[in-house]
């Protein structure tokens, strides 16, 4: 079996559901993965640790998942020079925009990605993108998604016309 390119943290495992879409995206690009829990508030040691050893272990990219206070993505690009893609969860009274603050309110020097509250899928293209860098086969499958993507787009809007006219 290949090992692992994408590394995928959550703080909880209550995160999963917004991970679901993005880790069949993954399934289907056939991207070998590793999801863990590793809160960087209740288990710090193993999240330092993760970041720390993800070069080593062949990672490219690191997705981290977190709500509320959100710190998971920050902890982890604080410990590594590989991307970090933040994943904002809507979950708290606050529905989600303290996550997405604290993530996209990085301190100069220690960037992370984010993508939009609940938006694993996004995260999971994101980081096939990133690979795609030096891996002509994902680009492929990334330009194929898109051709889809458009196709899908033009049969709605003829669909729309044809309901139009009447």
């Amino acid at each position: 079996m290949k090992k692992p390119k994408i590394l995928i943290l959550m703080g909880s495992d209550s995160d999963l559901s917004v991970l679901e879409d993005g880790l069949k995206f993954l399934k289907d690009m056939k991207v070998q993965y590793k999801v863990d829990v590793s809160s960087a508030h209740r288990n710090p040691d193993k999240t330092v640790q993760y970041a720390k050893n993800a070069r080593g272990e062949g990672i490219e990219v690191i997705i981290a998942v977190a709500g509320l206070a959100a710190h998971l993505p920050g902890v982890v690009a604080s410990h590594t020079t590989l991307p970090v893609i933040g994943v904002p969860t809507s979950n708290g009274a606050l529905k989600g925009i303290d996550a997405l603050l604290s993530i996209v309110q990085m301190p100069k020097g220690i960037p992370v990605a984010t993508v939009g509250l609940d938006a694993g899928k996004n995260a999971a293209i994101l980081a096939c993108s990133i690979l795609s860098i030096k891996d002509d086969d994902m680009r492929k499958k990334l330009e194929t998604m898109k051709e889809d993507l458009k196709k899908e787009n033009e049969e709605k809007a003829a669909t729309l016309q044809k309901k139009m006219s009447h």
